[in-house]
């Protein structure tokens, strides 16, 4: 039989710490009452990580395992295990201890009571100031741009119903955007969570400064295909539409200079800047337009609509539905 919770670790060169969290993750478990499973997902580790995930498959088949050949990531971890999780709640841990397995059973609690999606906040961190400070900066920058009230969006601590790990794509440095990605498939009710952040025991950290340059740029990834890939007109027509507004009123200004002034234009680094804005401009009006080209087939299918529920006729609903939110309820 499916269990009810499944539990996805990425883990990579963290030997020491598995045994101890394969315990703390029974220990939470067996006390709610839920029946689980966890799938370790060795991200290429060159310890002997798959070692202690075989033996421990061996002590209890409840913890399976997935070994990777080379390091691919943590997107590529927790997709893994997605695609693998049988429960009808996800549960995501990191693999250094330092996020603590008895927190989730009152996040699944919270998806029973109708969230989509809990994230844990790790208000109180135990990690040096080179990563706390950042961390803060980037979480509030993805926050504003976002829309999405999480504190913390880079936790490896959350719980997702299962259809939620179901339907986002996750890759490269995307799982930090996970709620962001649930979000645009219309699984909207996203709760945070304080949860208890301990200092790391084993290993070392694999931070790096490096890791926020990526996580930018793939936020900058998300932000356009949660709010453009659908309407490329929006985003390239617009910056079309401003840069060759701004090149015809340069070159309108220098055309009546030259022809009512008589000043000499050609040497003019005005002349070349409203030359190029024009043309910029021109060509991102068609990118827009080609782009629009290329998604109408799929926006004009009927068959690709996503509906939350459905009330059959004569059947009587528990509770009166706004008309506003009945609409809400089938996007297309």
């Amino acid at each position: 039989m499916a269990p009810v919770v499944s539990v996805v670790v990425p883990v990579y060169e963290e030997a020491a710490s598995l045994p101890e969290l394969a315990a703390e993750i029974r220990q939470a478990m067996e006390r709610a009452g839920r029946s689980f499973e966890v799938w370790f997902v060795d991200d290429g580790s060159r310890d002997d990580s798959w070692a202690v995930v075989e033996r421990l498959h061996g002590e209890d088949p409840r913890f399976a395992g997935v070994r990777f050949r080379r390091n691919y990531g943590k997107s590529a971890a927790l997709a893994a295990g997605f695609a693998r999780a049988r429960g009808c709640y996800v549960a995501t841990l990191d693999a250094d201890l330092q996020d603590d397995p008895a927190e989730l059973p009152a996040m699944i609690e919270k998806l029973e009571a109708g969230a989509d999606l809990v994230s844990g906040w790790k208000r109180k961190r135990h990690d040096p100031l080179e990563k706390t400070i950042p961390s803060r900066f980037f979480n509030a920058v993805t926050r504003w741009l976002s829309g999405i009230p999480l504190h913390d969006f880079n936790s490896g601590i959350k719980a997702y119903r299962a259809e939620v790990v179901r339907s986002v794509r996750v890759y490269g440095e995307l799982h930090r955007y996970i709620p962001l990605l649930a979000k645009w498939e219309g699984y909207d009710r996203i709760e945070e969570q304080v949860v208890q952040h301990r200092a790391r025991k084993h290993g070392r950290t694999k931070f790096g400064f490096e890791r926020y340059l990526r996580g930018f740029l793939d936020l900058i990834t998300v932000i356009f295909l949660t709010r453009f890939v659908r309407r490329p007109m929006m985003f390239f027509g617009g910056l079309g539409t401003v840069g060759f507004v701004l090149g015809f009123a340069i070159l309108a200004y220098l055309t009546f200079v030259k022809l009512f002034l008589g000043e000499p234009i050609g040497e003019r680094p005005l002349l070349l800047f409203g030359a190029v804005l024009l043309l910029l401009g021109a060509q991102s009006f068609l990118a827009g337009l080609l782009g629009e080209m290329i998604v109408r087939p799929e926006m004009e299918d009927a068959r690709r609509y996503d509906v939350r529920e459905t009330l059959a006729p004569g059947e009587r609903a528990h509770t009166p539905v706004p008309v506003m939110e009945e609409v809400r309820r089938e996007r297309v």
